[in-house]
C-alpha cells in the first residue's frame, strides 16, 4: 500500500474513534420582505441604508414587471405561485374562495390555487412556514392549512409581526423556513398622500429602518448568513393610484441576496412578477410547481 493510501486509512479510522462525522448542509430559510406599493422611483429617491446595504451582495432588478392588472391582491397571488390571473383566477382585490369571476386553472383539495407554500410542504414536508401581513384580504387567496404560523396586524402596524418573523425565524433555525413578511403602509400614504409625497417616502424609510433593526438582531442570533432574503412588491402608483399600464405602476423593484446568490446590482434580465416563487422552489431545490406555472428563474440570479 503506497504510503499517502495509509495516511488517508489512518486519518478516516481517526475521525471515526474521534466521533467526528461531516458538517450536515445548513437547512434552507427564505425570509420575503413584501412592501406594497414600492416604487422604482421611491426606492431610488428615499434613504434606505438597510435596504442597500443588505442587497448589496445579490441582485437588484429595477424593471421587473407586475403582471396585469397592477392590483395588489393579483400580483401577490402571482408572487406566491407562479401564477398569472389567468391561472390562479385573482383579478381584483374583492376576490374569495365563494365570490370570484374566473374559476383557477387548477385547485388544491379546498379550491385555491396552489401556492408555494402547498409546494413545499407537499415536497419537503419538513419546511416551517408562516404568513404575516396587516391588510386583511391579503390572506383570502391562500390556503391557510399549509401555514405553520399566520398573524394579522391591523391599522397598518407592522412592528409585532416583524417581532414574530423573528422569533418564528429563531424558532426553526434547525429545519427549513420559509416567512412572508408583508406591510401595506406605504401604498396606503401612497393612496392618501399621493406616489412621491413626502409621507410616501417617510413610509419607505420607516419600512427600512423596520429591515434593518430585523437584520441587526438576526445577525447577533446567528440566523443571517443562512438565509436569502427577498424585497418584492406587487406595483407602483400614479398620482393617488394604481391599476393602470404607466411604467410607474408596472415597473416594481424586485431583490434577492444570500446564499449562491449572483452579485448584479443592474440586474437587466427580464422578470416578472410571477418569477418568485419559481426561484424560491429552486432555493429549496424543488423542481416541479404546479402544472399550470408561468414562472421561470431569469438567468443570472444563481452562481453556477
Amino acid at each position: 500500500m503506497k504510503k499517502s493510501s495509509s495516511l488517508l486509512v489512518f486519518s478516516i479510522i481517526l475521525m471515526l474513534f474521534s466521533g467526528y462525522s461531516p458538517k450536515a448542509k445548513s437547512p434552507k430559510h427564505v425570509l420575503i420582505f413584501g412592501i406594497d406599493g414600492l416604487s422604482v422611483e421611491g426606492l431610488k429617491q428615499a434613504s434606505t441604508p438597510n435596504i442597500d446595504k443588505l442587497f448589496s451582495d445579490g441582485i437588484l432588478s429595477l424593471n421587473t414587471r407586475s403582471v396585469m392588472p397592477s392590483v395588489t391582491l393579483p400580483n401577490w397571488t402571482s408572487h406566491l405561485t407562479s401564477g398569472g390571473p389567468e391561472q390562479h383566477g385573482v383579478t381584483s382585490n374583492g376576490w374569495t374562495l365563494t365570490e370570484h369571476e374566473l374559476t383557477p386553472i387548477e385547485t388544491d383539495s379546498e379550491g385555491y390555487y396552489p401556492s408555494i407554500f402547498k409546494i413545499l410542504k407537499d415536497q419537503t414536508p419538513e419546511t416551517k412556514t408562516a404568513f404575516y401581513y396587516n391588510w386583511g384580504n391579503l390572506i383570502n387567496s391562500f390556503n391557510q392549512k399549509y401555514l405553520d404560523e399566520v398573524n394579522f396586524e391591523a391599522d397598518d402596524q407592522y412592528s409585532e409581526n416583524y417581532e414574530k418573523a423573528f422569533q418564528f425565524s429563531k424558532a426553526h433555525q434547525d429545519v427549513p423556513s420559509l416567512i412572508f413578511l408583508y406591510t401595506v403602509h406605504v401604498d396606503h400614504a401612497g393612496h392618501n398622500k399621493g406616489w412621491m409625497s413626502k409621507d410616501y417616502i417617510k413610509a419607505i424609510e420607516a419600512a427600512d429602518k423596520a429591515i434593518g433593526d430585523l437584520i441587526k438582531k438576526m445577525k447577533s442570533d446567528g440566523l443571517f448568513k443562512d438565509t436569502n432574503f427577498l424585497l418584492i412588491t406587487d406595483h407602483g402608483g400614479k398620482e393617488n393610484g394604481h391599476g393602470g399600464l404607466s411604467i410607474g405602476e408596472m415597473e416594481v423593484p424586485w431583490a434577492i441576496t444570500g446564499p449562491n446568490i449572483n452579485k448584479e446590482q443592474n440586474f437587466k434580465t427580464p422578470n416578472s412578477n410571477a418569477n418568485t416563487a419559481k426561484v424560491i422552489a429552486d432555493i429549496f431545490g424543488v423542481k416541479e410547481l404546479q402544472p399550470s406555472a408561468i414562472g421561470k428563474t431569469p438567468k443570472g440570479i444563481f452562481k453556477k
